[in-house]
Order: C-alpha cells, then sequence, then structure tokens
C-alpha cells in the first residue's frame, strides 16, 4: 500500500490560512507540509524579544524586524511534487518600507537575513530549516543556539546547501547587508 500525501502550494495555504481553520494553531509551512511549531520556553521568548530591540536599534532607518511572522518562499518542483514554503522565522531582517507587507508577507529579494532562537529545535533548525533558506537563496541565515551558547552563521547559498558555516562565542558579527555593523554576540548570547 503507498500512501501519498498532499503537498500544500502557496495558494492553498493561503486560502488554508484565511479560511479561520489553523486559527490559535502554532504551524508553519516546510517543504509542503503543514508543520506544527514548538512551544517557546522563558529563555527562547526573553532572547528573541531582546535580540529584535536590539537590531530595531542598530538598524533604525536601514531594515524592518520582524518576529514570528511568515515569510513567503518560492515554490518549487521536484518529482512532480510541488514543494511550497511559508516558515515563521523568529526574526526576519527585511527590506524598508514596512508599509509594503500590510498587502503580502516578505519575499524572497525582501529579505536581508534570517534569524532562529534555538533551544529545543536546534536539529530542525541545522536541518530541514537552513536547508529550506539555501534552497530558496537566503543570503544569510543565523541560529542564536542556546543551549551551547554559540551563534551559527549560514553564508552562501549554493545548490541546497549553505557554503560557509561558522560559529561564533564571543565578539561581533558583521551582517552581509550592512557590512559596516558591527552585531555584538553579548546581545545575542543572553544566558
Amino acid at each position: 500500500m503507498t500512501i501519498s500525501l498532499y503537498k500544500w502550494t502557496i495558494q492553498d495555504w493561503h486560502t488554508l490560512v484565511e479560511s479561520g481553520v489553523l486559527a490559535e494553531k502554532k504551524v508553519e509551512l516546510l517543504a509542503g507540509d503543514i508543520v506544527q511549531m514548538s512551544p517557546e520556553g522563558f529563555k527562547h521568548s526573553g532572547t528573541n524579544s531582546s535580540v529584535a530591540d536590539y537590531l530595531r536599534e542598530l538598524l533604525s532607518g536601514k531594515a524592518y524586524i520582524r518576529e514570528g511572522h511568515p515569510i513567503t518562499l518560492d515554490e518549487s518542483r521536484q518529482g512532480g511534487i510541488i514543494s511550497a514554503s511559508e516558515p515563521e522565522p523568529d526574526i526576519a531582517i527585511v527590506k524598508l518600507p514596512r508599509e509594503i507587507y500590510l498587502r503580502r508577507h516578505p519575499l524572497i529579494d525582501d529579505i536581508y537575513w534570517l534569524i532562529e532562537v534555538s533551544d529545543r529545535t536546534l536539529a530542525k533548525d541545522l536541518g530541514s530549516k537552513a536547508n529550506i533558506y539555501a534552497q530558496n537563496g537566503i543570503p544569510e541565515y543565523w541560529i542564536i543556539d542556546l543551549r551551547n551558547n554559540k551563534v551559527i552563521v549560514h553564508l552562501q547559498p549554493s545548490s541546497g546547501k549553505y557554503q560557509s558555516i561558522k560559529e561564533y562565542r564571543s565578539g561581533e558579527v558583521q551582517p552581509l547587508a550592512f557590512p559596516e555593523l558591527n552585531v555584538q554576540l553579548n546581545k545575542l548570547l543572553l544566558y
């Protein structure tokens, strides 16, 4: 017996979301599948809020900081199956003006970089999420690893994988989109 799962398209996903069926459910669309999101612990939510506030201050007038809201990625076909993703990264640093996101979610070309705050979801963030972001050409992806107290920076997406992955425990990082900025790691690694 063969079981074939339905892969959601972006259009079908938006119709489902607008219907209200998923109201109050913590889910996101990853590679065509509806995936349950992990509940946030205090370390995760505290870090997420503090990092977003810090980046808002640092990037004021340069970028818009979104917390836990969807981004729309391309649909791809593999073996005749449509694979669509509309994840909800913990933090998305996107282009201004912010008013364009009243009509749609940020698209690939709107995204400077994405950040996931990771505690219980480290394997998913390093695995399926990193792959989806690389396959869609997201230029920069950071994971704030709360368990190991480090920031993992993914760069150079090519052939569905990030070609450069570096780990930082102290000091500063300059984001690709804003190389003149020094993001202090002590402002990201709070625990």
